[in-house]
């Protein structure tokens, strides 16, 4: 698959920040226009209304998921370890399409609470997959997402927080996921 050029990265880019930082609403064809540095028929080149952007990052999401589910599929730990193990990781390509599609959901956006479901489904069929028991899939599925909440919030970085506490751990939460894989039933 080739890249899109750099213009149509560049707003797609403004879109995001502006969406993560202000909201959906302030993500105006104006506002993402003047925050990529380009005109607005520049923008309108690349995307002919609001929601074409709001589209192309949901593409992107898809995209960025899918090359996360290869690397999950093949790393040498097993999927559940790579899902837990990176739910650490924030300010990511996937993590910032991953919000800004989160926000869009909340704001009803056509085709946005579909795209989530489809990353997690995605995520949750490769990790049952490994593991062959549907509960030991969810309780992986909770502990990487409970990580990647706390890692997300405002301040995680800091030491003492909880993100910090569960980066230090980390080895230790792996440890509970080969549990929770040993002990899996097989039906």
């Amino acid at each position: 698959m080739t890249r899109p050029p750099a213009a149509r990265e560049k707003i797609l880019a403004a879109y995001c920040e502006i969406v993560s930082s202000d909201g959906e609403r302030a993500a105006t064809m104006d506002a993402t226009a003047a925050r990529a540095g380009v005109s607005k028929g520049g923008l309108l080149y690349h995307f002919k209304s609001k929601d074409a952007l709001a589209d192309g990052v949901i593409e992107r999401l898809g995209e960025a998921a899918e090359a996360d589910l290869a690397r999950m599929e093949a790393f040498d730990e097993g999927p559940s370890r790579y899902f837990v193990r990176t739910s650490v990781e924030t300010g990511t390509e996937l993590d910032t399409f991953f919000v800004v599609v989160m926000r869009l959901a909340s704001a009803q956006h056509p085709g946005a609470a579909e795209a989530l479901a489809a990353v997690h489904g995605s995520w949750w069929r490769l990790i049952r997959d490994e593991v062959g028991d549907d509960a030991a899939a969810d309780a992986i599925m909770l502990l990487g997402d409970g990580i990647y909440h706390h890692a997300s919030l405002p301040g995680a970085g800091t030491p003492g927080s909880t993100a910090d506490y569960f980066r230090r751990r980390l080895d230790s939460v792996l440890d509970q996921v080969d549990r929770l894989k040993s002990g899996a039933r097989t039906d």
